[in-house]
């Protein structure tokens, strides 16, 4: 047989999901399993969303619509800019998309070429990076230190530029840092953009999962950015919508024209009766949002306890998101309890799971090996399992 496509070949399985997957089977086994690794609410869906996408399916609204999406869900995602996040869009500038990973590599697409260059502030999602190599791009690293609470500077974004620079990638609440960015920050980051004419893909998936006052600030809504960015976000996080396959993005109409035309050869249109669902979610109660945000406050204070009780573990507080990113390079080249070597963050996660049944992700996943990802999605009871655990484990190397 001749070979496959060298473009799939070189891309990398997403590590998160094979830990996940590997929990599941383990689990399924008879493993005791505590999973803090993926970045899924463990709450259900609200009522009503269900309701209305139920609704759309007994009033037979299951047929084609424009790739691009509903009228009606890119109306409503209109209105949402418009109400939050103070921007003024079109409905020809939504596209409705399967889900927001779906959302950056349409606008990865779109904009990258052979050989361009893409600012990526590491730690990062490691979907990033696979996207770019995939569309002919190389990911350029802007390494974030522990010291400065892996907050990215626009001075960073100045000195990595080149003649080759096309992009560059924000996403603000991190995933895995937490760090969310001030509007004093990101005014600053804008204006480098900006005046070397850069595109901006701006994932805002976590954006009302923020646990400080500030008010969050879409960098789209800045001076001179509008007319160069891509906002990408979805409904997985907020609503508890993952499995629904559910985002959108808004982008300059030029953009959005392109991937568009894309999608109506590709992938078509996201489900309608997601879409429903998805107007629903943006039309309806915010409530259940707060309360869950409260609980993801509360898991992350008694991880943040437990953690802060292990001599040489170092992490900064989350400001959003739901994830923490803790530096465990310390206990490099010790052995654990069972004499296992640990030599970097794929051996302990390994360890982690073969000796105590608990599951978090390796940091070299996010583009930085002296770390591990916990996330608090899971449940109190699965947490105050899992941390005494962890730091059994930790404590008992040598």
């Amino acid at each position: 047989m001749k070979p496959l496509s060298k473009r799939i070949a070189e891309i990398h399985p997403s590590m998160t999901v094979e830990i996940d997957t590997l929990a599941k089977r383990l689990s399924t086994e008879g493993r005791s399993i505590w999973s803090l690794a993926v970045g899924e609410p463990n709450f259900d869906t609200p009522l009503h969303i269900k309701e209305a996408a139920i609704n759309s399916v007994n009033k037979g609204l299951t047929r084609y619509t424009a790739p691009s999406g509903m009228q009606s869900f890119k109306d409503t995602v209109c209105e949402k800019f418009l109400k939050e996040n103070k921007l003024t869009y079109s409905s020809e500038q939504i596209v409705a998309t399967s889900g927001a990973k779906h959302a950056v590599f349409n606008a990865i697409s779109a904009i990258v070429d052979e050989g361009d260059e893409v600012l990526i502030p590491t730690p990062c999602w490691g979907t990033y990076t696979e996207l770019v190599r995939y569309c002919g791009g190389a990911p350029v690293f802007m390494e974030c230190s522990i010291d400065d609470n892996f907050r990215l500077k626009a001075e960073q974004i100045s000195k990595a530029i080149t003649p080759k620079t096309k992009a560059i990638i924000l996403n603000s609440p991190c995933n895995p840092t937490g760090v969310t960015y001030s509007k004093t920050e990101l005014e600053a980051m804008a204006k480098v953009i900006a005046k070397n004419n850069l595109y901006c893909i701006a994932d805002e998936i976590y954006e009302h999962l923020v646990y400080t006052k500030e008010p969050q600030v879409s960098i789209a809504a800045l001076p001179d950015m509008q007319e160069r960015t891509v906002v990408v976000n979805g409904f997985s996080k907020t609503y508890c919508m993952t499995g629904w396959r559910i985002g959108y993005l808004a982008a300059p109409l030029a953009i959005a024209k392109e991937i568009a035309k894309m999608q109506g050869q590709t992938t078509h249109h996201p489900s309608n009766i997601s879409q429903y669902g998805a107007i629903a979610a943006l039309n309806g109660p915010f409530d259940s949002v707060l309360e869950m945000k409260q609980e993801f406050a509360e898991r992350m204070h008694r991880m943040s306890e437990t953690l802060e009780s292990i001599e040489n573990i170092r992490f900064p507080k989350p400001e959003g998101a739901f994830y923490l990113f803790v530096d465990v390079s310390a206990y490099y080249g010790k052995k654990t309890a069972n004499g296992t070597q640990i030599s970097n963050s794929i051996d302990f996660c390994k360890a982690l799971l073969d000796e105590h049944g608990v599951v978090i992700v390796p940091g070299i996943a996010f583009c930085l090996d002296s770390c591990v990802r916990f996330s608090f999605t899971a449940s109190l009871p699965t947490i105050s399992v899992a941390m005494p655990k962890f730091k059994e484990f930790v404590e008992g190397m040598a």
